[in-house]
């Protein structure tokens, strides 16, 4: 792979920045990384990657993308973000069926050899995830289809393109249903930030403000697993040099409470907060976890950065934005 030109969509985005970091320390010479945000807001930009603004909504975007010699195709891009954005904007999530419809056909006719499809856990059907015991999602739990209503069915969809794209073309397709990947440069405030990040940022202004009260969406009880960003990456890897041709679950088998996972950032920061519930807040199924028997039988690997390791990592970047921040 070192020897062929690499496109990485959504690069300005959280994986999609760490995934070019990746790609470069193994050794590929040339990157293309494309992201619609403007430069000034993407999270990692790398001087050795070539860096395009383009919107991949469009066809003619993505034809632009995988010109002059792109080979290999990694699409993470997406209109998402935590429970709070995709509850509240199914719109937007679902317009995204059109980036990854565009890169396809813009790959197709372009020659491309393989393409990586960023999928997620919500796929998966809602009636299994309805208890916080939740015992691992198996790949098969996607059908009969019942996904989170605009962005599952968004990432389902395009999964079958995914499918079809293979059988009637030829081309090469990966696709990795990630399960909550967290971490540090990507969104901790905002709206569309996810869990891990926003405990971070809830925690950290407590000990900056004084404050000792915490708000945590629903009744803490939820369960979920979460996969640092380390692990994503290096899953994708392998998956993507993998023989497998069907959708296969990238995450943690390390399921936790929210309660749970307050209580690991409370104890990274060596506070105690008091603890209300907002029982009318976003927050998605009861219980979602990776069932990872498949990723292990096929590759004889699965994501092994434990929760507390990875939230050190993440609590320790937030930390020095957020104090950055403030003294400006």
């Amino acid at each position: 792979m070192s020897n062929g030109k690499v496109l990485v969509t959504g690069a300005g985005g959280f994986i999609g920045g760490h995934l070019v970091q990746y790609l470069k320390d193994k050794g590929v010479s040339e990157i293309v990384a494309v992201d619609k945000k403007p430069f000034s807001e993407w999270y990692q930009v790398h001087n050795y990657s070539e860096n395009k603004v383009l919107d991949l909504q469009y066809l003619d975007a993505c034809e632009e993308s995988v010109k002059d010699g792109v080979e290999v195709v990694y699409n993470l891009a997406a209109d998402m973000g935590g429970m709070g954005f995709i509850e509240n904007n199914k719109a937007l999530c679902m317009l995204s069926v059109l980036i990854n419809t565009h890169m396809l056909e813009a790959a197709r006719h372009a020659g491309i050899s393989k393409f990586f499809y960023a999928s997620s856990a919500c796929v998966y059907n809602g009636e299994k995830q309805q208890d916080v015991n939740n015992p691992g999602l198996k790949e098969e739990d996607a059908y009969p289809a019942l996904a989170e209503d605009g962005y599952g069915w968004e990432k389902l969809f395009s999964e079958r393109m995914c499918r079809h794209f293979m059988e009637d073309f030829g081309i090469t397709c990966r696709v990795a249903r990630f399960h909550n990947v967290y971490g540090p440069f990507g969104t901790y405030d905002g709206g569309r930030e996810k869990a891990p990040a926003a405990m971070c940022r809830k925690v950290i202004n407590s000990k900056m403000t004084g404050d000792l009260n915490i708000e945590i969406w629903g009744d803490g009880e939820q369960t979920r697993s979460f996969m640092y960003v380390d692990d994503c990456t290096s899953g994708i890897d392998k998956i993507m040099e993998s023989h497998i041709e069907y959708p296969i679950n990238l995450g943690s088998a390390e399921m936790v409470s929210i309660n749970q996972l307050v209580d690991i950032v409370e104890d990274i920061a060596g506070i105690k907060l008091n603890r209300s519930y907002n029982l009318g807040a976003p927050k998605g199924v009861r219980g979602r976890s990776s069932d990872n028997t498949l990723i292990k039988k096929e590759l004889g690997w699965e994501p092994s950065i434990s929760l507390r390791e990875g939230m050190e990592k993440t609590y320790a970047w937030i930390y020095d934005q957020m104090t950055a921040k403030a003294t400006v």
